[in-house]
């Protein structure tokens, strides 16, 4: 498929459909910094597109950084509101710095959405599961918690 594209990309240069599947295709075989300088062609600020930006915050998550995967996907955001599969890639880039609570809140509100993907719900019930063992590792040991005073022998 990369083949492919590349390809139709070098006989439609500025498709910017073609180098937005392009860069997809880059990213799923791990050429991250290649998919990057594709995807920034395919987007551009006097027409943005939502799918684009979040293509790019999946590969800037792929390739660990974060924050800025994060701005991606709310600037995504800013064109789609609410798009559970947006929502849904900023829930698990939370998710791959722990922060679970993040996680959690943003994939909710993907699940919430009326067409929302069924694998949403699953990441939603995964990330609730991994607070709940969290909260339960960090509470003390029953041998560690205080005991009421035992009565005075007398």
């Amino acid at each position: 498929a990369v083949a492919v594209l590349e390809r139709a990309s070098i006989a439609n240069v500025g498709d910017r459909d073609i180098a937005a599947a392009y860069g997809r295709a880059l990213s799923d075989i791990g050429r991250h910094e290649q998919a990057m300088g594709v995807l920034a062609q395919a987007h551009s600020p006097d027409r943005p597109d939502w799918r684009v930006l979040s293509s790019q915050g999946v590969v800037s998550d792929q390739m660990g950084q974060h924050a800025r995967a994060r701005e991606f996907y709310l600037q995504a955001l800013q064109i789609k509101p609410d798009d559970p599969g947006v929502l849904s890639n900023l829930g698990l880039s939370y998710l791959l710095t722990r922060d679970l609570a993040k996680s959690e809140e943003f994939l909710a509100r993907a699940a919430r959405q009326p067409n929302a993907d069924p694998r949403v719900s699953a990441n939603l019930a995964l990330v609730r599961d991994l607070r709940s063992k969290t909260a339960a590792a960090t509470r003390p040991p029953e041998k560690a918690r205080p005991k009421a005073a035992a009565p005075a022998n007398r």
